[in-house]
């Protein structure tokens, strides 16, 4: 089974903010490009926590579905 997670995100370098993460400071995802397992994602207000790492066509299928409006808050 690969590993899907990064337990001290903070190990890697190069980090950016995503640029599907809302304007609000406290709300952002980082994710990291290049990676050969996949592309990690972080929560920015927790660097030394975990990253998630997402196979590459699931991160393409997920940012279509944002794209999309798939997630958008209904009510």
């Amino acid at each position: 089974m690969t590993e899907r997670t990064i337990p001290n995100a903070a190990t890697l370098t190069g980090w950016r903010k995503s640029s599907h993460s809302g304007p609000d400071k406290d709300s952002c995802l980082e994710v990291l490009d290049g990676h050969p397992a996949g592309v990690p994602v972080r929560d920015s207000k927790d660097p030394h926590g975990p990253a998630v790492v997402f196979p590459g066509a699931a991160w393409s299928s997920f940012i279509v579905a944002v794209r999309d409006g798939e997630f958008a808050r209904h009510g």
